[in-house]
């Protein structure tokens, strides 16, 4: 069987909860579930020297991720992101700014690895910073796949780099949210399905998912529409749900899976997440398969 090679790249940081921090950072939660779905996965980031930056390096270390390619800094801290519960199913987050993840410098020893990687990983978060952002381009110019994971964050996102970005991806995931904002930027659109066939034609998207919540997800590859029904849990947060949700979904794209099948295992996996504490959650595919079983 062939070993996939992943490359996620973006912020690494601890999501700081009332309870108490938990790792985080959408690209690493995405690593950590690939990892998890025995894809060999390195994360691309930043971290501080301080005691954060120890503490989270150890673990990813710790979870089979390869962190050959994390830079550590002494200028700026580790990153950290203050979570807001009240409303499980509507987690609010306020971003620290500017922190190392947003000094991501181009590294000569991570070119050839992008190259071979068999998918790399991005969001629009990381780009917020001009040296991250510069870094992300070099690597998005040689990198044969690429997915790109959206996170609208306000402030921290303007439609010109987001149209870059968009034009550069072989695979986008948003939400239903930020699927309307986007395509307003763009075109008049009536439908869910005609603003994501829109989009796909605009910036040549040959896969776009948008997840609806708790109705599901719709997936448009190869100039058709999938849809998957929301699996109904008893929600303890959503923090890290998305990010499950293409982990597995980019499993089921590389491996040139059934759209159904790949659709429906991404939002049971999303679900089960739901249904636990934090983003990372240790789950397996037999795990998913078999919980989601009516």
């Amino acid at each position: 069987m062939k070993q996939y090679k992943m490359i996620c790249f973006g912020e690494v940081l601890w999501d700081m909860l009332p309870t108490g921090k938990m790792p985080g950072g959408a690209p690493m939660n995405v690593g950590f579930h690939l990892n998890k779905f025995d894809f060999q996965t390195s994360i691309i980031s930043r971290i501080g020297t301080d005691d954060l930056g120890n503490e989270i390096l150890s673990f990813m270390n710790k979870s089979g991720l390869n962190t050959e390619f994390v830079q550590r800094g002494q200028t700026h801290l580790t990153g950290v992101v203050k979570v807001n519960l009240d409303d499980s199913n509507e987690v609010s987050y306020k971003i620290v700014q500017p922190v190392a993840w947003d000094y991501i410098k181009v590294d000569p020893k991570v070119l050839d690895s992008v190259k071979k990687c068999d998918a790399f990983v991005f969001g629009t978060l990381a780009a917020r910073s001009e040296e991250t952002l510069h870094t992300l381009k070099e690597y998005l110019k040689i990198a044969p796949f690429k997915v790109l994971d959206v996170n609208l964050r306000p402030p921290y996102y303007n439609q010109e780099t987001l149209s870059y970005l968009l034009d550069k991806a072989d695979v986008v995931k948003m939400n239903h949210h930020e699927l309307e904002e986007i395509s307003a930027w763009y075109f008049e659109a009536t439908s869910t399905n005609q603003r994501i066939e829109m989009l796909s034609k605009t910036f040549d998207i040959p896969t776009i998912c948008v997840t609806l919540g708790a109705d599901g997800a719709l997936l448009f590859t190869k100039g058709k529409f999938t849809q998957c029904s929301g699996i109904p849990v008893e929600v303890v947060d959503t923090i890290g749900s998305g990010d499950s949700f293409l982990a597995a979904l980019i499993k089921g794209l590389i491996q040139k899976q059934d759209e159904t099948e790949c659709l429906n295992f991404a939002c049971a996996t999303g679900a089960y997440v739901a249904t636990q504490k934090g983003a990372t959650p240790i789950i397996s595919e037999t795990q998913i398969k078999a919980w989601a079983k009516p």
